[in-house]
């Protein structure tokens, strides 16, 4: 049942190590262009994603925290539940389960989470993100792609 924990380990530290690396690297440095539709910026994010209630004086962090200690108690519930062959949806739960604890790491040591990666296109910037978003973006599409197969896998 619990062979695939690995992944939600390998997302924490490959997470943790990167942010922390960010965070060292581009205080000191700034933003960094790695390509011409890619940055390295240094984002503290007191919100969730695209900085959804960023602004809301704090009281923000308190319920982020909740809910993803609650969405993790959630995706370990339906980690249980899977029979053998749900592995594309185990997978999946991992990678959402991975990213969700990365960013709860943050906003319990700092209170925020910290970001890093700017995609964009000309003047048009996609809201910074960091290893542990995605891991939840890939997990959420994977988790979609499982709902569109059913046939894929038994059902009990």
């Amino acid at each position: 049942m619990w062979q695939r924990l690995w992944i939600v380990a390998a997302i924490i530290v490959f997470d943790q190590l990167t942010k922390f690396a960010a965070t060292n690297y581009l205080t000191q440095h700034g933003e960094i262009q790695l390509a011409p539709f890619l940055n390295l910026v240094l984002v503290h994010n007191t919100g969730a994603a695209f900085g959804f209630l960023s602004g809301a004086g704090g009281w923000q962090n308190v319920f982020f925290i909740i809910v993803a200690l609650a969405a993790s108690i959630f995706i370990l519930w339906m980690y249980r539940r899977l029979s053998v062959s749900d592995k594309l949806l185990a997978i999946a739960l991992m990678l959402v389960l991975g990213g969700a604890l990365g960013n709860l790491i943050d906003r319990l040591i700092h209170g925020y989470v910290i970001d890093f990666i700017d995609v964009y296109y000309g003047t048009w910037h996609w809201p910074a993100f960091n290893v542990a978003d995605s891991a939840i973006t890939i997990g959420a599409v994977l988790l979609v792609i499982d709902a569109l197969n059913p046939g894929s896998r038994h059902r009990n």
